[in-house]
């Protein structure tokens, strides 16, 4: 008896222990940064010298708003260039985790740039930017349920579910604007788990109607086991599993957790049950490991402030004049960019990012150190970073003539950022001021950096946004490839580190884009794009009627085929070939190369390596160019994904998606 007593008890303690120590683990809570939605609007955006700023300053005052409320709104700018800004964390949400959900989104929704409105679900939180007021609006034709679609449940689940439904959204307008409910499956041990959450800038009445919508659409999901609704006003989930946090605390909650896990240990081995122990060891190693990597940070952040690579803020403030408006290079919606001068006399370009997360200071420190340590003739020079003051700055090298796409489009179509062009180099002469020699010797010395990425690093670095505008010219015109590999954090087991933004659309490859394969062929086929739009002198991304039509490399594979590729040289290029010789053998080489590199197939296309060498060795014959990929840009957008979360394109791993970003070096 007393055995069998003693055995029923370590049984019920080890349940209570098991409790206890997943309640440590989730009582910091869980961000909820997974995608459920993205969409963007179908205007373009007016002015991008006035839109770009005023969309910066509404989120910069939404991130206030969040990191106290868990809500923001914000209004900045008049007529068609204003912006106007919405943000909530839905109600379970502790402020740190408000605080993480928030920045997911907003490195999301400028992606939907150049259109002038966007709205992100995460199942954290929501984020809306638009050129009107929305702030009222409850319902709209965007509205729909998302819904899972891994398991089928029983009619016992359904009933539960629709419980806990109609629970919700009962309580929610009263309790302002959210609740949640779960409510048990008889006969099992599951129950039905829901969130419902309404905007705060919604009335009473306005979050009751949103919620009823919402709560008949989101029922249409059962039998399955997960459903959301994405309103206008509102977002609704329900699911069998647990998703909620349950404790939306400070760290004293984990504090006290850990008492209660120490001292049912302690009772346990006083008392000597004999409780099998494998499970609690290995948690133990889990909240171990955990604290390792908080020990491991700490460490990290004090090597960086003994470091040469760490800037004091102050010093950088002071460089740029406190960031003053007339050194400002360019703004994106990721980045501003300062020029300086320390008091060594060095000139620098101060990058201000937008999105801090302290809680990834040792990834981004990790990250410092090695693209700092990254050093080659065509590749632009890391110099340090400042990570102590109240936003986090990167420091390059300057490059006085910026980057190359400033010199080789049109002016009205570089809408991404503006700069001033030195006083000897107009409008009307800038195109000319790069005659074939020098093109050239920008295309030999930008594969030349790739192929010191792709294989003389003691890290493959694979850049992902190879494009005109990251490649920067010296006081020679001679190319710096800029903005490889510095935000992503990598993993031991891959073999490349990456920038966060996964691409601009024009250039990505179409396995990257599709299905989120990612090798360094992604690199040769932005590469082979600029190529092109070097020798055309057109950019691939956009037309200058800003509708969508044929890509450049469709319409330079037409050309090819028809053996009138010389149509789309650029007139500047070809008002310099007058003084400087006949590249008419050079030019169409380059064009056949830039096809090599845009194959569809990423196994066609040749190694940075290769490309080096078919420019140097001119006499090599090269092979023959099968198709490139014939992309409607019109179902490249985000909002045109698979209806369901479960699916690889709407996964939250950065290996599975696939996302757009229209900046520059400088304005990122």
């Amino acid at each position: 008896m007393e055995r069998t007593y003693l055995l029923v008890c370590s049984r019920y303690i080890l349940l209570l222990l098991m409790g206890a120590v997943a309640l440590l683990e989730r009582v910091g809570g869980d961000p909820r940064t997974q995608i459920v939605k993205v969409m963007c609007g179908h205007q373009l955006e007016h002015n991008t010298t006035i839109y770009v700023p005023n969309f910066v300053a509404t989120m910069e005052n939404i991130s206030e708003q969040m990191r106290t409320a868990g809500f923001g709104q914000a209004v900045k700018g008049s007529g068609l260039d204003t912006n106007y800004g919405l943000a909530q964390c839905y109600g379970d949400l502790s402020s740190l985790d408000c605080v993480l959900c928030y920045a997911e989104a907003r490195t999301i929704l400028p992606q939907c740039y150049p259109n002038n409105g966007g709205r992100i679900f995460l199942d954290g939180c929501f984020m809306r930017s638009e050129n009107y007021s929305f702030f009222e609006e409850y319902t709209g034709p965007e509205d729909r349920a998302v819904c899972g679609n891994a398991t089928k449940k029983s009619s016992a689940f359904e009933k539960s579910a629709t419980d806990a439904v109609n629970s919700a959204v009962a309580a929610a307008p009263g309790n302002a604007g959210y609740a949640r409910a779960h409510v048990a499956v008889p006969g099992t041990n599951e129950s039905a788990f829901v969130l419902a959450d309404c905007w705060k800038s919604l009335s009473q009445n306005s979050c009751r109607m949103c919620l009823q919508n919402a709560s008949a659409s989101i029922l249409g999901c059962l039998p399955w086991s997960e459903g959301r609704a994405i309103n206008t006003g509102c977002f609704m989930r329900y699911s069998d599993k647990d998703f909620l946090n349950k404790v939306s605390g400070s760290g004293s909650s984990r504090g006290t957790t850990i008492v209660i896990v120490v001292s049912v240990v302690s009772s346990l081995v006083v008392l000597g049950v004999g409780v099998p122990m494998g499970v609690y060891i290995w948690k133990q190693r889990r909240i171990q490991k955990k604290r390792k990597r908080s020990c491991d940070a700490q460490k990290l952040v004090k090597t960086l402030n003994d470091s040469s690579l760490n800037f004091k803020y102050s010093t950088l403030e002071k460089a740029t004049g406190s960031f003053a408006e007339a050194n400002k290079l360019g703004q994106g919606g990721f980045g501003t960019v300062y020029k300086g001068a320390l008091p060594d006399g060095r000139e620098i370009a101060v990058k201000r990012l937008f999105f801090n997360n302290r809680h990834r200071v040792a990834d981004f420190y990790n990250e410092v150190n090695i693209i700092s340590s990254v050093e080659h003739k065509n590749l632009v020079r890391l110099l340090g970073c400042s990570c102590s003051g109240p936003e986090s700055l990167l420091v390059y090298e300057l490059l006085p003539n910026k980057s190359l796409d400033r010199f080789i489009f049109d002016h009205v179509s570089n809408r991404c950022f503006h700069f001033s062009f030195p006083k000897n180099i107009t409008d009307t002469n800038r195109g000319r001021v790069l005659n074939w020699d020098k093109r050239y010797e920008i295309i030999v010395g930008t594969a030349e950096g790739l192929v010191y990425l792709h294989e003389n690093c003691k890290t493959k670095i694979i850049h992902r946004d190879v494009k005109a505008s990251n490649i920067l010219l010296d006081s020679r015109l001679r190319a710096k490839l800029a903005d490889f590999g510095l935000v992503r954090s990598f993993q031991e087991d891959q073999s490349h580190i990456s920038t966060a933004i996964a691409g601009t659309l024009g250039y990505m490859a179409p396995e990257y884009l599709a299905h989120g394969q990612l090798t360094e062929k992604a690199d040769v086929y932005s590469f082979g794009v600029v190529l092109l739009e070097i020798v055309t002198g057109k950019q691939n991304n956009r037309s200058k009627a800003l509708e969508y039509t044929d890509s450049l490399v469709t319409i330079t594979w037409k050309h090819f085929q028809s053996g009138t590729v010389e149509e789309l040289y650029d007139p500047n290029l070809m008002f310099h070939s007058c003084h400087n010789g006949n590249p008419k053998n050079e030019v169409p080489r380059v064009v056949h190369i830039g096809l090599l590199c845009t194959q569809e197939s990423p196994n066609l296309r040749p190694s940075m390596s290769k490309v080096l060498q078919m420019l140097r060795k001119k006499e090599e014959n090269l092979p023959a160019p099968t198709n490139p990929p014939f992309i409607d840009e019109r179902t490249m957008e985000l909002n045109n994904r698979c209806e369901d979360p479960s699916h690889p394109l709407n996964a939250s791993d950065s290996a599975s998606i696939a996302t757009f970003e229209h900046s520059s070096f400088y304005a990122r």
